[in-house]
């Protein structure tokens, strides 16, 4: 256990747990935008009763975003210096174009969004709620370009061991990017989707805000019958583009050893690097070649064509891809067999299809992990890939008491962080959007009168003014 391996290991825990926000965040704030857009367009107080609750859920998880995130950008220069000061001059502008153009929009509008709704007209609050959806999504933008960067570089030269750009649209736009951009964004917005379909599902058989609950359970059936199947596609080809510019990751997600022409696609198997095969391995005899090449007969390389160096850990690559499909699978059906009860109007009375939902409503988080796995740790043994090796990028001078120390420190901080917005996010849960009775509707104006149900921000509402009750 050296410096490299601890510092790997922190930055996986740190990142590991902090997707799990912006994977939650970018798909509620759209929804939330929805919702505002809807009650301004239809006047119908349901869709305001239903963002003022949501809104309160997103505010803790973008404070919860915003800690954990932090830490991120700061390892860059505490445990990756080599990399922070090869690689700056590129990932350094990209970085401060996401706080420029995403982080500030975010923040400004999201004061409206939470204190704003008596004090500005209807429409402004509604355009408050599109600009954070906006910021986040720009934010997505940002981060992901410098991601696929290092995933595949472009557009730089390097001089004196740093690189410099030569064209920045060629640095944004290299060829991962736009695939990696619409797996992941869809990704985010799908996570979402589940959660609030689990939640609304729950209300529906505790039989508490019926209305609300509707609405949320039909919403997110229809958003899914759409962006999991765009998902679905997205993904084959964000895996073709892999095939392409990063081979032996997709051997690696394949567990495919020996390459070579009308390869076997292979559903389960136990990896054995030091072998290099397979054991007890289950397999469909050119399957792999179809949906890699289109060609029962194509080509494809696999691990033993290249360096030993230069191979990721086949085994994690291996089972998160496999964790990874089998979940896209899983949420294909059940969309499918929501889609299929809400056309026959059997949704809301068919009571194991709500158990269902409360089940699995964290399942998108689960497929965030397991392809954030898939990616980075297929990418190694590189930092940037083909570049620079990992090894090569974490600062010299770091002893393994001092990683081991920081480590330990990150591990408790984001347990309590993350357990404390945890039980704050249950608490919200439990307590539900108002029922209407006291909300107060807005006048000719847009503005909601100053009243006592109405005074009080949705910060302010919290769950412990409520624990009475």
């Amino acid at each position: 256990m050296d410096a490299l391996i601890l510092s790997r290991m922190q930055f996986a825990w740190v990142i590991a747990l902090h997707i799990l926000l912006p994977a939650f965040t970018v798909g509620l704030s759209c929804y939330i935008a929805t919702l505002e857009v809807r009650w301004w367009l239809s006047k119908d107080d349901v869709f305001r009763r239903l963002s003022a609750f949501w809104t309160k859920i997103f505010a803790v998880s973008f404070g919860m975003g915003v800690v954990s995130g932090i830490v991120m950008p700061f390892q860059f220069g505490t445990n990756w210096s080599r990399f922070s000061d090869g690689a700056s001059n590129v990932i350094g502008s990209l970085v401060a174009y996401e706080a420029l153009t995403a982080f500030f929009l975010e923040s400004a509008f999201l004061g409206i969004l939470l204190f704003g709704r008596k004090l500005v007209p209807q429409w402004a609050h509604a355009g408050s709620a599109v600009m954070v959806a906006l910021g986040t999504l720009i934010s997505s933008f940002w981060i992901l370009a410098v991601n696929s960067w290092m995933q595949t570089p472009q557009g730089y030269e390097v001089v004196d061991g740093r690189y410099f750009p030569t064209s920045m649209l060629a640095v944004i736009f290299n060829p991962s990017f736009p695939y990696r951009l619409v797996h992941t964004v869809t990704a985010f917005v799908v996570t979402a989707a589940f959660m609030i379909m689990g939640v609304g599902a729950l209300y529906l058989r505790q039989g508490r805000f019926v209305a609300e609950s509707r609405i949320m359970v039909r919403m997110s059936i229809l958003f899914l019958s759409v962006m999991v199947p765009i998902q679905v596609v997205a993904g084959d080809l964000h895996g073709l583009n892999t095939l392409a510019y990063q081979p032996v990751k997709l051997a690696a997600m394949e567990g495919l050893w020996d390459g070579g022409a009308g390869v076997a696609a292979s559903l389960f198997a136990l990896p054995d690097q030091e072998g290099e095969k397979n054991r007890f391995e289950i397999a469909i005899p050119k399957l792999a070649s179809l949906y890699l090449t289109h060609d029962l007969d194509g080509a494809v390389r696999g691990l033993k064509d290249f360096p030993k160096a230069d191979r990721p850990p086949v085994a994690i690559v291996y089972f998160a891809f496999r964790i990874m499909v089998g979940v896209a699978i899983v949420m294909f059906s059940v969309t499918a067999l929501g889609a299929f009860l809400l056309w026959r109007g059997r949704l809301f009375e068919t009571d194991w299809f709500m158990r269902l939902a409360i089940l699995i409503s964290p399942i998108g988080f689960v497929a965030v992990i397991a392809g954030w796995t898939t990616t980075e740790v297929g990418r190694q043994p590189w930092v940037i890939y083909g570049q620079m090796r990992t090894a090569q990028a974490v600062t010299p001078s770091l002893t393994t008491p001092d990683v081991l120390l920081s480590l330990a420190l990150y591990m408790l901080s984001y347990l309590v962080i993350f357990g404390g917005g945890f039980v704050l996010l249950r608490r919200l849960i439990r307590i539900g959007p108002a029922d209407g009775t006291e909300a107060e509707k807005p006048d000719e104006s847009g503005r909601r009168p100053l009243s006592a149900a109405a005074e009080a921000s949705p910060l302010e509402r919290t769950p412990y003014a409520s624990e009475a009750g």
